[in-house]
């Protein structure tokens, strides 16, 4: 059983930065696609980014492009947020699944493992 720890969340003001960070543990593979995903209220959970297990290759939700970054180091997943906006506040929620090759267009179904969430918040 894979573990995912998030921390990072918080509030910001528009136009600001916020980095979040997942710590995979457990389970019985060295390595695993990880990724991010964030659900607002009432919304449906939305795909945010995803970062194949080399590190080499990743997919951007179309909403996050050109803002967030996405990089690992290990089973470490970062999520860098810049020039975030209202629409942005969600909680955010890390995943895992297998080494599996990351789609090079479109969204990223995910994996089986959930991280318990880490909420954004940016308000002026």
């Amino acid at each position: 059983q894979v573990q995912l720890v998030e921390t990072g969340g918080g509030s910001v003001q528009p136009g600001g930065s916020l980095k979040l960070s997942c710590a995979a543990s457990g389970g019985s593979d060295s390595y695993y696609t990880m990724g991010w995903f964030r659900q607002a209220p009432g919304q449906e959970r939305e795909f945010v980014a995803v970062i194949s297990w080399s590190g080499v290759s990743t997919l951007y939700g179309d909403s996050v492009k050109g803002r967030f970054t996405i990089s690992r180091v290990k089973n470490t997943v970062y999520l860098q947020m810049d020039n975030l906006s209202s629409s942005d506040t969600a909680v955010y929620f890390c995943n895992a699944g297998p080494a599996d090759p990351i789609p090079h267009r479109g969204d990223w179904r995910g994996g089986d493992y959930w991280g318990q969430g880490t909420q954004v918040t940016v308000r002026k």
